[in-house]
């Protein structure tokens, strides 16, 4: 397709495609004058805060600058694992943190899939979620050995085989493209529909007392010599005995130290239009999810009425427009599955994923401020357990401390939050995946 024939149908909306039938959440409780725990962030991590504090007898107060659920919660592709994701962009996390503490962290990860599905059933949340299992393609033959290691790590934490590697002959059982060199199979792994999820989050942590504020931003706050803190917001000054932070992608300067460990980075979405159940299928035949080991990863996967496509990746390095992004998502995909190169594209969005420093997530306490934080492009089940940790932190701890909460959240010299370096970063990305065989050829016609 040419500029002068884009991939866009005549009604394509900038917004994301689960906001059709899930919008961000309107909440907009008042302000009391205090507030045993404020939560900042209304999206999964803040909402599974305030759900298992509710359960526990505990009243919170989330807000949220704009509406509830309007961040990357909803917006993103809606896929979901458990100790699958470690590991996802670091191949050194043995070397590391040792095999015994890695060990610990992906049982913990294992775990915390199986008690997401628990809390999906036993809140009764309308969120579309199926556990479908995961796909991850290798963009080189190096990356086979990558995936070899995962696998071993996933299969060793789960105590079963979970995950298993297919060579690439066998690709094609997966996905219609001839681009990837082999792949891993993840059994334990879902898909759902993100904005359904956030919104069915909130109304249960509505349920269990919990009280939401969209549309008020934290300016600041101070801490008071009886460890409560005082929170000045746009919408007045308010009392809490516990603050807790549940920003990532968009934590902004009223919380500097967080800030300064956090680079968000825009990521793009398209929706195809509808092309039926049978073409869904011919593209990727097991309707699973869908990734792969690209420094420029793709993640991909059908919705959840198997009519459309729906694509993501790193389109831009910056804060891009959307529709320059759409253009080369489609492209990405038409070059991925040539199949598709007529098909039209009806949605384009983004959203700020927030990743840390050592690509690893990150639940704990600093000066006071509890905060679950740095989702690093896999956050539904991460974020959901992160925040059941922040909770049980903010009521004096659980019988096991999270490994996760051992791990250090590291900064570097001068850096404020504003990621500057990231187009840098985007070229040597693109030179680290073209050094090892991966190009991206013109799609579709021209």
């Amino acid at each position: 397709m040419t500029s002068e024939n884009p991939p866009f149908t005549a009604d394509m909306q900038q917004r994301p495609f689960w906001w059709e039938a899930a919008p961000p959440y309107p909440a907009t409780a008042a302000l009391p004058d205090a507030t045993e725990v404020a939560i900042i962030g209304g999206g999964i991590a803040g909402l599974a805060t305030a759900l298992e504090l509710g359960r526990q007898g505990v009243k919170a107060l989330v807000l949220d600058r704009e509406a509830i659920g309007w961040g990357a919660s909803s917006r993103n592709g809606g896929a979901l694992s458990g100790a699958g994701s470690l590991g996802k962009v670091r191949s050194d996390l043995a070397e590391v943190f040792g095999k015994a503490f890695l060990a610990e962290l992906a049982e913990e990860g294992e775990a915390a899939f199986e008690r997401f599905e628990a809390l999906v059933a036993r809140e009764e949340l309308d969120c579309d979620y199926i556990r479908c299992g995961r796909f991850v393609g290798a963009h080189a033959p190096k990356a086979m050995e990558g995936l070899k290691r995962r696998a071993e790590m996933i299969n060793e934490a789960g105590g079963t085989e979970q995950a298993f590697l297919l060579p690439r002959g066998r690709v094609r059982e997966e996905i219609a493209t001839d681009r990837y060199q082999g792949g891993m199979v993840l059994l334990r792994a879902g898909a759902l529909h993100p904005a359904k999820y956030v919104r069915s989050l909130a109304r249960a942590a509505e349920r269990q007392g919990a009280r939401l504020a969209g549309g008020v931003e934290l300016l600041g706050y101070r801490r008071e010599l009886d460890g409560g803190f005082v929170l000045q917001t746009s919408a007045g000054t308010l009392r809490a005995r516990h603050l807790m932070l549940a920003t990532n992608g968009y934590t902004g300067p009223a919380t500097p130290w967080q800030r300064r460990r956090l680079v968000p980075v825009a990521s793009f979405m398209i929706a195809t239009e509808e092309i039926g159940e049978e073409r869904v299928r011919a593209a990727l035949p097991r309707l699973r999810v869908y990734g792969d080991t690209k420094k420029i990863l793709y993640y991909f996967r059908p919705s959840p009425d198997h009519r459309r496509i729906l694509f993501g990746g790193r389109a831009s390095f910056v804060d891009g427009d959307v529709t320059r992004a759409g253009r080369t998502l489609h492209r990405f995909m038409v070059d991925l599955i040539p199949d598709l190169a007529a098909v039209r594209v009806t949605h384009c969005w983004k959203g700020n994923v927030a990743f840390a420093f050592d690509m690893m997530p990150h639940v704990g306490i600093q000066d006071g401020v509890h905060y679950a934080l740095a989702c690093n492009g896999s956050g539904v089940v991460g974020m959901t357990h992160f925040g059941t940790v922040a909770a049980q932190q903010i009521l004096g701890g659980s019988n096991r401390v999270s490994a996760f909460a051992r791990i250090p959240f590291p900064t570097r010299p001068f850096y404020t939050g504003n990621p500057w370096f990231m187009p840098a970063i985007g070229m040597a990305y693109q030179l680290r995946d073209r050094l090892d065989g991966w190009h991206v050829k013109q799609g579709g016609k021209t």
